[in-house]
């Protein structure tokens, strides 16, 4: 009878063994400004390997600035900005995947962040004008089909984050030369409010709406803090202190609602914030120091964030697991990493072995 029972469960383990467990793999696209190139970066829960490097610059004695990065939200389309032009810059279409390149459209001085509106297919790019004068610039509305810039709206000087509400009805930018925060109504083309998010230099150089509630979150650089705006009242309501030095520079929201990821430009390292509380979970130190990008996966699970190092060091994409607040895994990228785009996550089937 044991001899039996011994080779039935034999048999049990042979077939649990045989049973494929599924796994997560995560892709981000990542600009490296200084190196003028794209990274595909994949991340299957253990490591992070860069896929491909996709060479983004069109003047080989240059360096034309590979700055902000989106994905189409069909995934079929990665977007960059080239910051430095002759005069303007460009956002340059690829296909993801194949990482062709597609087609390309002039833009402003310095276009920087940008992201594209679901309710009217169009992309929204933040010209931040660096070294123009201290005058109010622009987001130019992109036709992401014929790579078309069709409009702009003047906002603030020196704008910063282009983000949309989850709607895709409003689209919001901080104007880091005036403190000020800006909402575009899509659907007119025009400004619909503006607010003082702070006094004096705070520098907001990030919006982030919140993917449930009318709230968006304000990065003050220059101030050491972030600030929650309710978009109802239009008034801003806490303040986080994010330490002395720290430079908050972008943000994002987990999917689920429940946690904001601040990267530390100043100090080099992640702040991980309970939204619920209002508190501060952990603070994770970075591989490089000043820490640019954040992204957070679909299932709010990882961070991925970047980090521009310091002279001839690389550019190093972080995870950061969001459930322990540890940093996972790393990998290099291309010199002065910043802005980063998720793409997509892929379920593969692995057996037991």
């Amino acid at each position: 009878m044991r001899t039996v029972q011994s080779l039935l469960f034999a048999l049990l383990l042979l077939v649990v063994a045989a049973v494929p467990v599924q796994a997560q793999e995560y892709y981000a696209y990542v600009a490296s400004e200084s190196a003028d190139e794209v990274a595909l970066v994949r991340f299957d829960g253990t490591d992070a390997v860069v896929e491909e490097t996709i060479s983004v610059g069109q003047i080989p004695v240059e360096t034309e600035g590979a700055h902000g990065m989106t994905v189409s939200p069909d995934g079929d389309h990665w977007f960059v900005s080239i910051a430095h032009g002759k005069p303007y810059g460009r956002v340059v279409k690829y296909e993801t995947g194949t990482n062709k390149k597609v087609a390309a459209a002039e833009v402003g001085l310095f276009p920087a962040t940008m992201q594209i509106s679901e309710v009217t297919g169009l992309l929204y790019v933040v010209n931040f004008n660096l070294h123009g004068e201290p005058v109010p610039s622009t987001v130019s509305v992109v036709e992401p089909e014929t790579m078309t810039e069709i409009e702009t709206v003047e906002t603030g000087i020196m704008p910063h984050g282009s983000r949309l509400s989850p709607d895709g009805s409003k689209h919001y930018s901080v104007g880091m030369m005036d403190g000020t925060l800006y909402e575009i109504d899509v659907m007119s083309g025009k400004v619909s409010r503006t607010l003082k998010t702070g006094e004096g230099m705070t520098k907001p150089t990030w919006v982030q709406p919140h993917p449930s509630k009318p709230l968006a979150y304000v990065a003050h650089n220059g101030a050491d803090e972030v600030v929650v705006v309710d978009l109802e009242t239009w008034t801003v309501t806490q303040r986080f202190d994010t330490g002395e030095g720290t430079k908050p520079y972008n943000l994002d929201v987990t999917p689920d609602g429940s946690t904001l990821v601040v990267s530390y430009k100043g100090s080099g390292e992640t702040g991980i914030w309970d939204l619920e509380s209002g508190e501060r979970r952990a603070v994770v130190e970075n591989t490089r120091g000043v820490t640019h990008g954040v992204v957070v996966t679909p299932d709010s699970r990882y961070a991925f964030m970047t980090a521009e190092g310091v002279g001839g060091e690389p550019g190093t994409v972080d995870i950061v697991d969001l459930k322990t607040a540890k940093k996972v895994a790393h990998v290099d990228v291309g010199l002065q990493a910043g802005g980063i785009a998720f793409w997509k996550m892929d379920t593969k089937s692995a057996a037991h072995r």
